[in-house]
């Protein structure tokens, strides 16, 4: 089974690729190289952004911590829904700050791991 759905997903990543070359190949010779591969990126953000709709219009939120009525993934789903510009212009400032300087992004992970192992554990 494992194999099975490992030839699909290799499958389907080669005709993604070879359409991708297809529609850059037919758009190079009529708006140029450059405009060709932004068309690619655009073709390739739509159906990203369709799959992820798809996969996650029946998703549920996580449900809220005992004791902890505003807590951090709560209040940033709430954001989310609220206000979707708000949310998108901080992770595009988010995803800007780590491109600029990845080591921000180490630190933060590294913080939210040692946070989560400093805890004893529960007996």
């Amino acid at each position: 089974m494992m194999a099975a759905v490992a030839a699909l997903a290799t499958a389907a990543g080669v005709c993604v690729v070879a359409l991708a070359y297809t529609l850059f190949a037919s758009l190079r010779d009529q708006i140029g190289p450059a405009w060709a591969a932004a068309a690619v990126a655009g073709a390739a953000a739509v159906l990203a952004l369709i799959c992820a709709f798809l996969l996650t219009r029946k998703a549920k939120p996580p449900k809220p911590v005992k004791g902890d009525d505003q807590n951090l993934a709560g209040r940033l789903i709430d954001l989310a829904r609220e206000r979707p510009l708000v949310a998108a212009g901080a992770m595009a400032a988010a995803l800007a700050v780590v491109i600029k300087n990845p080591r921000i992004l180490t630190a933060v992970a590294t913080a939210a791991l040692a946070s989560r192992t400093a805890r004893p554990p529960r007996r």
